[in-house]
């Protein structure tokens, strides 16, 4: 990692690429080296307590941080994987501060306009990504139990959107809502269901 203390890493992760409902949401950390996190991890291995903690440390103590999102709609006509990289450019660009370098976690980088580097399981090893992460998974499970208010027959608190068996026989008995995503299958045939 650069030392120069100008050169500003943002750290990049997303969250809901697996449920059957909702936007996917991405978030962009730039973390201030002189006021460290203690208890940074990967999202999905801290407890929704310790998650909902770590956040608000995140938003009070880094130098910058933004939350973006696709919309179930993106995510039909483009697909997943780019509607997940499209939130990860949008929680990028909206950061206050200009990023030297961006790191993702996964696989793919998105399409920017400074140097990426894609890190499989980063959000286990980069603090930054770890920190996108925490941010990304707060974010989405927040919005989930709104629209859980609007949907409550889906059970959205309870499992977000995945696709548990109590979601699916949700599908099956209701079809599917504004927010399902089309493009999934077990939405596909719920609907397909309905229809007969």
């Amino acid at each position: 990692m650069s030392t120069h203390s100008n050169w500003l890493i943002c750290g990049v992760d997303e969250a809901g690429r697996g449920p059957l409902a909702g936007a996917v949401y991405a978030a962009a950390v730039i973390l201030d080296g002189e006021r460290p996190i203690e208890g940074l991890a990967d999202s999905k291995k801290l407890s929704e307590k310790k998650r909902e903690y770590l956040a608000e440390k995140i938003r009070e103590h880094a130098l910058a941080w933004a939350v973006a999102r696709a919309e179930a709609e993106e995510i039909d006509s483009i697909n997943i994987l780019q509607a997940s990289l499209l939130a990860m450019r949008r929680a990028v660009e909206n950061l206050s501060l200009a990023p030297s370098e961006a790191l993702i976690d996964g696989l793919h980088c998105p399409k920017l306009a400074i140097p990426c580097r894609a890190i499989v399981r980063g959000d286990s090893s980069v603090a930054e990504i770890s920190a996108a992460s925490i941010l990304a998974k707060t974010a989405r499970d927040a919005e989930m139990l709104r629209l859980h208010l609007e949907y409550p027959q889906y059970g959205f608190d309870r499992h977000k959107g995945y696709p548990t068996a109590l979601h699916l026989e949700a599908l099956r008995r209701h079809g599917a809502s504004a927010i399902h995503r089309r493009s999934f299958a077990p939405v596909k045939l719920a609907i397909a269901h309905k229809l007969i």
